[in-house]
């Protein structure tokens, strides 16, 4: 570790590693929400159903998210650098043993449990150590890194779709093996940083070093759950929004264009977002609330769009409403991370950054094969779509027990803030911010 410094340096060797973390969140969800569109090759091949195939990026999904947690206690072990290294490696394994896969069995095994133990060791420590650069700008950081999903796919989508075209999904899962191995030099960029907030030793125990201790707090627990119910819809237009597209009438290319669409949305929005929050006018709990609910809507409108006529070829109306979802979606990513150190302190946003994954893992596991299972039996992805908003609205509203996400009326004046580094958001002792310390996003007049 180097020396400890007086805080994050906001700045400096710090936007490195968003650029790292950038690379690393393209090469894990931008693969993830692209793959969808192997999907129907895949159930071709092996005469099995959208809901079993589904399995594929489910598993790939929910391993990346459940397994988060190994990823953040290795990390706290023994530094993020060589846990990324090695997750790289796993996950270029996993695209390319699926690639001579013999049945769907084989791209479970690989794709689902070797690809996703890969990104699970790459994600959480790669976004969590981007947190502890940064302070007053902690938000725009981790909405840039987390916009590599959005480029990644506006990229990867035609471009998968053309592998697909010309080599076949076995040829084009290869050439994803050679993509994804770039996980590993990006791991190298992640020089560690020691903080004052950090513990003296290293934690003892498993159960202390994944973090589990951080349930005991109430507005963790309070985001926890409303996290978890978001992650049962959210992952969805990752694995159906091309499928979905499809059955609308549209082609394959039709098909990436929507996801394109839908993508460059999700990357602009992070970015503004990840800004908006910075300069707090409004407190990140509400923000996160207010950007939920409008993710919830947008999916809602992207099921309710009718098939595609024949005047209309190029489908505009789920090109519109895909791109309403990706604005939305995108503005509440960087906010999941982003109001981390104010509920549990910058020691321990390592360790809750992969219990967030490992959250959202129950939904990445339950909602795609959920709608596989729907689309068999009603025939098209219109139910699906409204089974997950309605997840995406019910966490939402879990978010309004977090403290400041709504407005407190009469306002009485809060005490001071703490640094963000001790948690804004925790209950402790006044303290006294130093001339040009952070500032506090206390509320306005009701």
């Amino acid at each position: 570790m180097t020396p400890k410094t007086a805080g994050p340096p906001d700045g400096g060797w710090g936007w490195v590693v968003a650029a790292a973390a950038f690379a690393v969140n393209g090469l894990s969800y931008g693969v993830l929400r692209s793959l969808g569109l192997a999907l129907p090759d895949l159930a071709e091949h092996f005469d099995r159903s959208a809901q079993d195939t589904a399995w594929v990026s489910a598993l790939a999904l929910a391993v990346q998210q459940a397994a988060s947690p190994v990823g953040s206690a290795l990390s706290t072990r023994w530094g993020a650098r060589p846990v990324v290294m090695v997750g790289g490696a796993l996950t270029s394994l996993g695209f390319i043993f699926s690639a001579f896969a013999g049945s769907l069995l084989h791209l479970y095994l690989s794709l689902g449990l070797l690809a996703g133990s890969g990104w699970a060791l790459a994600f959480a420590p790669a976004l969590g150590t981007l947190s502890r650069y940064f302070s007053r700008r902690r938000v725009l950081a981790v909405g840039l890194a987390l916009t590599g999903n959005g480029a990644s796919s506006l990229l990867l989508a035609p471009a998968l779709q053309l592998l697909l075209d010309t080599f076949g999904w076995r040829g084009a899962l290869l050439l994803l093996g050679a993509v994804t191995f770039h996980l590993t030099p990006c791991g190298a960029l992640l020089r560690p940083l020691a903080l004052p907030g950090d513990p003296s030793a290293p934690p003892r125990g498993p159960l202390a070093a994944l973090g589990l201790g951080l349930f005991k707090r109430r507005a963790f627990s309070v985001f926890a759950l409303g996290t978890a119910l978001i992650g049962g819809g959210y992952f969805i237009p990752y694995v159906h929004l091309a499928p979905h597209a499809l059955d609308r009438g549209l082609g394959g290319y039709g098909a990436a264009l929507v996801v394109a669409v839908a993508a460059v949305g999700d990357a602009g929005a992070r970015l503004v977002c990840g800004w908006l929050a910075d300069q707090g006018w409004v407190p990140l709990p509400r923000l996160l609330a207010v950007f939920g609910a409008l993710t919830g809507l947008g999916l809602l409108a992207v099921g309710l769009v009718p098939a595609v006529g024949s005047d209309d070829s190029w489908g505009g109306p789920l090109l519109a409403a895909a791109g309403a979802y990706g604005l939305s979606a995108g503005s509440y990513a960087p906010l999941v991370f982003g109001v981390l150190p104010g509920l549990v302190g910058i020691g321990g946003v390592v360790q809750a950054t992969g219990l967030v994954m490992m959250l959202m893992s129950l939904g990445g596991l339950l909602g795609p094969p959920l709608s596989g299972f729907l689309r068999d039996e009603t025939g098209d992805f219109t139910a699906s779509f409204l089974v997950c908003s309605s997840f995406i609205l019910s966490g939402s509203f879990i978010y309004m027990g977090l403290p400041r996400a709504l407005p407190s009326c009469p306002p009485a004046p809060p005490p001071p803030t703490p640094p963000p580094e001790r948690g804004e958001l925790l209950p402790v002792p006044k303290v006294v911010l130093p001339p040009g310390g952070p500032r506090s996003t206390m509320d306005t007049t009701c």
